[in-house]
């Protein structure tokens, strides 16, 4: 069962262009969790497509700081260019170092012209988009297995092991594996979104997806429950998330501006207004408030906020004093 609380997403890419340090990042993870109000703190991945500080490095430093907040990945979007075994070692051990604080998001991807600079990963690691889902869902298992069994054997389409143990196991024998997934319409059908909704029913401990409406949320939301409770599971135990880029001030136009400009130097001149406004939370600590309780109403567990600004800790700050008394209990 997931409690329901509030997550932080640190910008970890950020260190790139000078709007934190490795160090403000650690900190502002530990602001966090002495504020009392966030739940969990997570980082940002990618390899060479979207530079940054690597997610399980910054997190294993992050537990060093922390004791109450869950760790996690807001989504591994490398996953499907990581080997197995090695990254159950390396979770395992961050596991160890939060002492079973730990969320994995697993993540397709992506590669191919459409996806912009995650055709360079796929150049280089020799893995297209096609058959992605398969080597995601198999690693999905394959993790579970070599977390809490000995002499894993496996014979997949994609990974085939034979007597592995993989050492240490984690503090928690089942880390969570929550399942990122935006399938964007018009280009995704309901048939695409409807087989997304169904894997994460089937084999996630939860959902995550980022810049979509709330009813949109709430239809694929619905439908996860759907297909977990046809796949034999309690829907009650999943858990579903949606990170959201916040920016808090008393003039919207400004405040979204701030939070567009942070946003283009984050992943690059990628997103129109309308996506950005779908994804982007700015203004007022009331309008802030409202945007998110209707996520909330709608069954989202985690809201999990990334302060689009170069002002990270005054941020956090205003948000703590002025839209968290706004917020359910």
């Amino acid at each position: 069962m997931v409690t329901p609380h509030l997550g932080l997403s640190l910008p970890n890419r950020g260190v790139l262009f000078g709007a934190t340090t490795a160090g403000e990042l650690v900190e502002l993870a530990a602001r966090a969790e002495s504020s009392g109000v966030f739940g969990s703190v997570w980082v940002g991945d990618s390899i060479l497509a979207k530079p940054r500080l690597e997610a399980i490095a910054l997190l294993s430093g992050i537990a060093t700081r922390t004791r109450r907040v869950q760790l996690g990945a807001i989504c591994m979007a490398s996953m499907t260019l990581r080997d197995p075994i090695l990254l159950a070692i390396q979770w395992a051990s961050l596991d160890l170092l939060a002492e079973g604080r730990t969320i994995l998001g697993a993540c397709l991807g992506g590669a191919g012209a459409s996806m912009g600079s995650g055709a360079l990963e796929s150049e280089v690691y020799g893995i297209p988009s096609a058959g992605r889902v398969t080597r995601l869902e198999e690693e999905v298992t394959l993790l579970r297995r070599l977390w809490s069994e000995d002499n894993v054997t496996f014979d997949g389409q994609v990974y085939k092991l034979a007597g592995v143990t993989a050492l240490p196991k984690p503090h928690n024998s089942r880390p969570p594996i929550w399942i990122a997934t935006n399938p964007k319409r018009p280009r995704a059908s309901d048939r695409v979104i409807d087989r997304a909704m169904e894997r994460i029913g089937r084999l996630g401990d939860g959902y995550m997806t980022d810049a979509i409406t709330v009813n949109e949320f709430a239809f694929r939301w619905r439908l996860a429950q759907e297909h977990a409770v046809k796949a034999g599971r309690d829907p009650g135990t999943l858990g579903s998330c949606i990170h959201l880029m916040v920016n808090v001030g008393d003039d919207v136009e400004r405040t979204f501006g701030e939070a567009a400009e942070f946003l283009k130097k984050y992943y690059g001149d990628i997103f129109d207004r309308p996506y950005l406004e779908t994804w982007v939370i700015s203004g007022s600590p009331e309008r802030v408030a409202e945007r998110i309780r209707a996520y909330m109403a709608v069954g989202c567990t985690i809201p999990v906020l990334r302060f689009a600004s170069s002002s990270q800790a005054s941020q956090l700050d205003r948000f703590v004093r002025d839209v968290v008394p706004l917020l359910p209990s």
